[in-house]
């Protein structure tokens, strides 16, 4: 009888407690690809919620009226209006990959915040006030440009076999993008390397930076001994490796071997896609593109839309084997 009972009490527990909190773990953790599918209703809109770093507090919002402010804090407004929408695009498809509700991780120093202001943390975004300052006159023409570009993609992300992906963008290429594994050590199938031919007419798309041997030792540490590698008549530099997009893998200076992301850090220079010499009594670096080099390259798809691309072509350029899906439905 005791037995029986104690059977009993165990299958109320497992109706009452344990089942509802299966049933509550599940719909908290929404799958993206069953959003996809219709579980949002059309027209519906999505909420956000944002941590705005520099007043320390989550503020819910549209989620595109945040798309907007992010890619006016990412993007230069004067760009063509589908390189805009790419733009839109790929910083939908990050935040929603973020938010709690789509099963995404939020931001971790902040819990209950989807994403963050600070970009540093993911994607920058600024306020309209911070783009009336910004912008003067042309906020009015501006933020309507950059409102079209969010509305004439309203609810549209970027999948891999139904799953969000994660949609890099960086500023320029610099011949070819990077794959994610170069970069990160992370193959992704759809961040692979591919050509870029439409960013190379773009302000500073080069650029030379010179150190003074003394530099370099402060800022690469002493034990590259650089200066006695000079004076010794040695080899002060070179390029050991690169990686398949052409950009530096490996390079040794002076007596240390550096990964060439490392350099680009240490040194402040606008890409690992660099070429190295010492002239003078100086190293001299002079680097093509600028940023990780991951993904969508933001010049590079406001030269395709010159060219008459749309979004779409822009999109699944630079993110290969991808499909461009609605969340809402629509």
């Amino acid at each position: 009888m005791k037995k029986l009972m104690a059977l009993s009490v165990l299958l109320v527990m497992i109706v009452v407690i344990v089942i509802p909190m299966l049933i509550v773990g599940t719909s908290n953790k929404l799958n993206p690809s069953l959003a996809m599918k219709g579980k949002m209703s059309k027209g519906e809109n999505l909420l956000i919620k944002v941590y705005m770093h520099e007043q320390d507090k989550i503020v819910e919002m549209n989620l595109e009226d945040y798309i907007a402010g992010v890619v006016a804090a990412e993007m230069p407004a004067e760009f063509e209006l589908e390189a805009l929408k790419s733009q839109a695009v790929a910083a939908r498809t990050y935040a929603v990959k973020n938010m709690l509700i789509f099963g995404g991780s939020g931001v971790a120093s902040k819990p209950g915040a989807d994403v963050s202001t600070d970009y540093r943390q993911g994607q920058a975004w600024l306020s309209e006030d911070k783009l009336r300052e910004r912008w003067g006159k042309n906020y009015e023409e501006y933020w309507g440009k950059i409102g079209r570009a969010v509305q004439e993609t309203r609810g549209e992300v970027v999948t891999y076999n139904g799953e969000l992906i994660n949609a890099f963008f960086h500023s320029m290429s610099g011949e070819r993008t990077a794959s994610a594994k170069e970069v990160w050590g992370v193959d992704y199938p759809y961040l692979v390397s591919v050509p870029c031919d439409w960013d190379q007419k773009t302000p500073h798309y080069q650029e030379r930076k010179e150190f003074t041997l003394a530099d370099i030792e402060q800022l690469l540490g002493a034990e590259t001994q650089v200066v006695a590698a000079v004076q010794n008549g040695g080899g002060a530099i070179q390029v050991i490796e690169k990686t398949d997009s052409g950009r530096v893998a490996q390079i040794r200076i002076g007596s240390k071997t550096f990964p060439g992301i490392a350099v680009r850090e240490k040194l402040d220079l606008r890409s690992a896609n660099f070429t190295a010499e010492v002239r003078d009594g100086k190293m001299i670096f002079n680097t093509i593109g600028y940023g990780h080099g991951v993904g969508l390259c933001q010049y590079g798809a406001n030269g395709m839309a010159k060219i008459g691309r749309d979004y779409r072509q822009i999109i699944t350029t630079y993110y290969t084997g991808v499909a461009i899906k609605n969340i809402l439905g629509s």
